[in-house]
């Protein structure tokens, strides 16, 4: 089954020690990190820094689409205006047919400020009851498990 997660964290440089952590993770068999991507908001920043860990790097280019869509979503495209709606729900709809809603998006956007970071990760056959532990008092979970469909959607969207 392939999982989107997002870990929170509350300082910029967490989400980049947890992405060793994940890593660790993956070298002792509790993920398959299909691909992952880093936002860090540091306090004085007016928006976040977006890092693409290409972890497949032969599907590169369609995770960095899917990356580029949902990021666009969640902090850019709030702050552009009414003049944008009709595109802002286009973008909704499609981030939604790979399973992520628009309550979810609110929460990360509203969780996801100055001062924090977030790792984003798409895994394949995940423990994250056990992933969690490694983070355990360094994160707060906002996950999704993805349904067979928008497992299908996403992979053939952005994944192949």
């Amino acid at each position: 089954m392939t999982t989107f997660t997002v870990w929170k964290f509350d300082t910029p440089e967490g989400a980049n020690g947890a992405s060793d952590t994940l890593k660790a993770a993956a070298s002792d068999g509790l993920v398959r990190v299909v691909d992952s991507a880093i936002v860090s908001w540091p306090a004085d920043a007016k928006a976040p820094k977006t890092v693409n860990r290409n972890e497949d790097s032969w599907r590169g280019t369609g995770w960095g689409a899917f990356w580029g869509l949902l990021f666009g979503t969640l902090f850019f495209v709030p702050f552009l205006g009414a003049a944008v709606g009709a595109a802002a729900g286009a973008i909704s709809k499609a981030v939604g047919a790979v399973g992520i809603n628009d309550e979810q998006l609110e929460e990360i956007r509203t969780q996801v400020t100055p001062g924090t970071s977030a790792l984003f990760v798409v895994t394949e056959n995940a423990d994250t009851d056990r992933l969690g532990e490694r983070f355990r008092g360094h994160a707060k979970l906002i996950a999704t498990n993805l349904t067979d469909a928008e497992e299908k959607v996403l992979l053939e969207t952005f994944g192949a």
